[in-house]
């Protein structure tokens, strides 16, 4: 059974602290796939996907949704930027270039997929080779054992990690060179995809680690066990379905006014994407791709252009506008704490390596929302990116000196009076800028 939007909202709450509009809008339409793959084929091949545009300004999570959201479903997921495309004529990626780069990302998908499934065979045959590799050398220094006992020796000891820094050396499968096809254009091609199996294998012996040699080897095996014809079919077949293409920075491109310099391409490149997100078909090295049923959801800040700046048909092709708030005091406090990737857990754990347990007392916590949405209010709105700037200028010192030389843990409490202590200066610049203000 798929999620329901409100399972699927529960999972965003996870990671994602507010913003509830444009949770319920990316529930609906992920559901909304569900319900389409449960119709006749018929009316299936009429229900095209409701794409979504965000507006908000920037770190209050637009990104993070829609990653999040692609993980929840295991879809292939890529983001993009507007601006890293030109109109048809100029030198620079073309827009066809980001579902090429979500067939990549859907064939990179079902791989791991299907190598999980090989994965014992693959790692009994990546070891056996490794230990075909330490049995001459074991076998030396122990002429009078027979082989059976040698190999089961090597492999208990590769087991338990004790032979992982040793080198060896093995040979391994060199993969040709990608040639560029266009300078700048990120287009590459692999001169043993177009020459398929003509060209044979070339081997090169390297000296390595057991376990780096254990990594390469397992992938080698599991080439060899997985049919890379369905993979690619499947993945095809999952990008068109299932894929999900998150464009920011969209408002870049829109007008606003401007008209001339580099901009004058801005207006091209809606009219190029416009094709891919109606639904057009597009060759990529492992088939063709049709975008009829790709999800689109697009985002921008939107300070200087307004989303009616977009061309008309582009905006047409974008039923679903969401407005994203800016976060608040409150906000910081939570994003602080509650998610399960919460800002001050990852500082916590990056510092315990150290053997520093680091901990905040609630005023102290409260000082770090407070400073950083005064920031944000005095100067530019960086959204949640700004707590990372407060927490940063605040445990520099104790990062610096934390070098884990103590035998024992040390417990470190940030107070209130600590955090006005060590952020002075920014306390002082925020007063003044309101002075100013």
């Amino acid at each position: 059974m798929e999620l329901t939007p409100k399972q699927i909202v529960h999972e965003l709450d996870r990671y994602i602290i507010g913003q509830e509009q444009a949770k319920k809008a990316v529930a609906v339409a992920l559901r909304n796939r569900y319900r389409r793959s449960q119709l006749s084929a018929e009316l299936r091949d009429d229900i095209t996907p409701k794409n979504i545009i965000m507006k908000g300004p920037t770190g209050v999570g637009k990104t993070e949704i829609a990653r999040r959201l692609a993980k929840i479903v295991k879809a292939p997921f890529l983001k993009v930027e507007a601006t890293k495309y030109t109109e048809v004529g100029y030198v620079g990626r073309d827009v066809e270039s980001m579902i090429r780069d979500l067939a990549e990302v859907a064939v990179r998908l079902v791989k791991e997929e299907r190598y999980k499934d090989v994965y014992p065979k693959a790692y009994e045959a990546a070891r056996k080779r490794v230990v075909d590799a330490l049995f001459v050398e074991w076998k030396r220094n122990a002429a009078e054992t027979p082989e059976p006992l040698i190999r089961e020796e090597i492999i208990k000891e590769i087991e338990n990690g004790k032979l992982d820094k040793k080198i060896i050396e093995i040979d391994i499968v060199q993969a040709p060179k990608n040639i560029q096809v266009a300078p700048g254009s990120g287009n590459e091609v692999n001169i043993g995809d177009i020459f398929g199996g003509m060209m044979p294998q070339r081997r090169k012996r390297r000296k390595i680690t057991v376990k780096e040699a254990l990594n390469i080897l397992l992938q080698e095996e599991s080439d060899k066990l997985v049919d890379s014809d369905s993979i690619n079919s499947e993945a095809i077949a999952r990008a068109e379905q299932d894929g999900i293409v998150f464009i920011d920075e969209i408002d870049k491109i829109a007008g606003g006014g401007h008209g001339s310099g580099p901009d004058v391409s801005r207006e091209g490149v809606q009219r190029d994407i416009l094709p891919i997100i109606e639904g057009s078909t597009v060759s990529t090295k492992y088939g063709l791709i049709k975008t009829d049923y790709i999800l689109f959801i697009a985002a921008g800040a939107f300070h200087v252009s307004k989303m009616e700046d977009l061309i008309p048909e582009l905006q047409g092709r974008f039923p679903i506008r969401v407005e994203l708030v800016s976060l608040s005091e409150d906000d910081f406090i939570k994003i602080l704490t509650q998610p399960d990737n919460a800002i001050l857990r990852q500082y916590r754990e990056l510092l315990r390596v150290d053997k520093i347990n680091l901990s905040f007392t609630d005023e102290a916590i409260k000082e770090v929302a407070r400073i950083a949405a005064l920031e944000n209010e005095n100067s530019e709105n960086l959204g949640a990116r700004r707590l990372y700037t407060v927490m940063e200028q605040l445990l520099t010192d104790i990062s610096f000196n934390a070098d884990g030389s103590s035998y024992e843990e040390i417990g470190l409490e940030i107070d209130k009076d600590y955090i006005k202590e060590n952020m002075k200066k920014t306390i002082k610049e925020i007063n003044l800028k309101k002075y100013i203000l």
